[in-house]
């Protein structure tokens, strides 16, 4: 019976030639339009995390219990050895940044920069911060410097008037509440393109802050996953190894007013791919309604022979999903090719945004790529059948409802 009813939905499908062919085409185009915002918002999405972990916060990091509520840059892991080599074992990840800060006090003659200095493993650093490439002046930090060796951003290059090579006062509240001070001479100065993260920018070596604050180990350990999807499960697998004492955060953790603007993000574009989808649908419950009308003598030929209301409503929904696999292959094969274009030059949005753009410290680069993956076949099934399903709902109970005695008088 269902093979029956299959064979009778496709020829009915195929009876209008016309009519099948516009629905099949603004399903098409539905579907293509709704994979382009897909594709867009999960690069998107991708380019932010990116940025953010790239940029200092990492996707997961390790550290002092209470840190989240204290945000005390002199806190330190109970545990630093453990906490990195829990870190380095976990599966999927892609680098491991261990760093210590302070708060220091940077002047030159007259000129005074109140600042937030990193201490780094400068090989780790070099893969987990972005901003090594944008090295101006001078170079980055390595692994045998000298000892008081830092980089610094322009902006705070600009305003203690220092160049290359010139020797900084850092001033800084050690272990026990001491005030310490050292030389710091600037064998690097970074350019990011934006002056607030530049403001923000002073590394040196982990030995090097030890040194200067007295404070020993690491305050923290950044870490940088191949998929920022992981996070969630690497976050519990690495709860379960680090040393009692410490905790691991998620970006999210970190960067609650980031995270608020991803998710306002998201809920524009789910109402920009809920209007597409409107429209899709609305199109083809036209089109289905459209053809029940006119097919209702064949309805009420159906009914009086005795085809039950459920029968009529299956083989209406037949038609429907006949419909929607036919657009849903229509717009696959219009709609990679645009992807696979976004996915390998992106969209550049330089001319609206900028060369850059910053939000809470993090720099956002211009051009998104849109994702080219194995979800694709799905979303579109889903999109298409879902729709044309959706869309097929009301056609189908009318058809079902329709009085034979009625309906042959009125097409006599």
């Amino acid at each position: 019976m269902a093979l029956v009813a299959g064979k009778y939905a496709l020829r009915s499908v195929g009876r209008n030639v016309r009519r099948t062919a516009l629905s099949v085409l603004g399903i098409a185009i539905g579907v293509a339009l709704a994979l382009f915002m897909e594709s867009m918002n999960r690069g998107r999405e991708g380019l932010f995390a990116r940025a953010a972990a790239y940029s200092g916060s990492g996707h997961l990091r390790v550290v002092p219990r209470g840190w989240r509520l204290r945000r005390d840059p002199r806190l330190r892991l109970a545990g630093f050895e453990a906490d990195l080599a829990a870190a380095r074992d976990l599966p999927g990840v892609a680098v491991v940044a261990p760093r210590a800060r302070a708060q220091v006090l940077l002047a030159m003659g007259t000129h005074v920069v109140p600042i937030e200095a990193v201490g780094v493993d400068p090989e780790a650093e070099q893969r987990a911060y972005r901003f090594v490439r944008n090295v101006v002046a001078g170079r980055w930090l390595r692994p045998d410097d000298e000892p008081g060796a830092a980089v610094v951003g322009q902006a705070v290059a600009d305003r203690l008037e220092a160049e290359l090579g010139d020797d900084l006062l850092a001033t800084v509240v050690g272990e026990g509440g001491r005030i310490e001070s050292g030389m710091l001479r600037i064998v690097g100065i970074v350019r990011t393109g934006s002056e607030e993260i530049d403001a923000s920018i002073c590394q040196v070596t982990l030995g090097e802050l030890e040194r200067l604050t007295g404070l020993r180990g690491a305050g923290e350990v950044t870490v940088l996953l191949s998929d920022h999807r992981s996070a969630p499960a690497a976050r519990a697998a690495l709860a379960a190894r680090i040393a009692p004492g410490d905790e691991v955060l998620t970006f999210e953790d970190l960067a609650p007013e980031f995270k608020g603007h991803l998710e306002q993000d998201k809920a524009t574009n789910r109402f920009v791919n809920g209007i597409i989808l409107l429209i899709v649908v609305l199109g083809v419950a036209s089109a289905q309604l459209a053809a029940v009308l006119e097919r209702r003598r064949e309805f009420a030929v159906l009914s009086a022979l005795g085809m039950r209301a459920r029968r009529m409503v299956r083989l209406v929904l037949l038609e429907a999903l006949a419909l929607g696999l036919a657009g849903g292959a229509l717009g696959l094969a219009l709609g990679l090719p645009v992807l696979w274009l976004f996915s390998t030059r992106g969209l550049d949005l330089s001319r609206l945004m900028g060369a850059t753009w910053s939000f809470q410290g993090i720099l956002i680069e211009p051009v998104i790529y849109g994702d080219l993956g194995p979800w694709i076949v799905p979303y579109v099934l889903a999109v298409a059948l879902g729709a044309t399903a959706l869309a097929s709902l009301y056609p189908a109970w009318f058809a079902a409802r329709t009085d034979p005695a009625v309906a042959l008088r009125v097409a006599q």
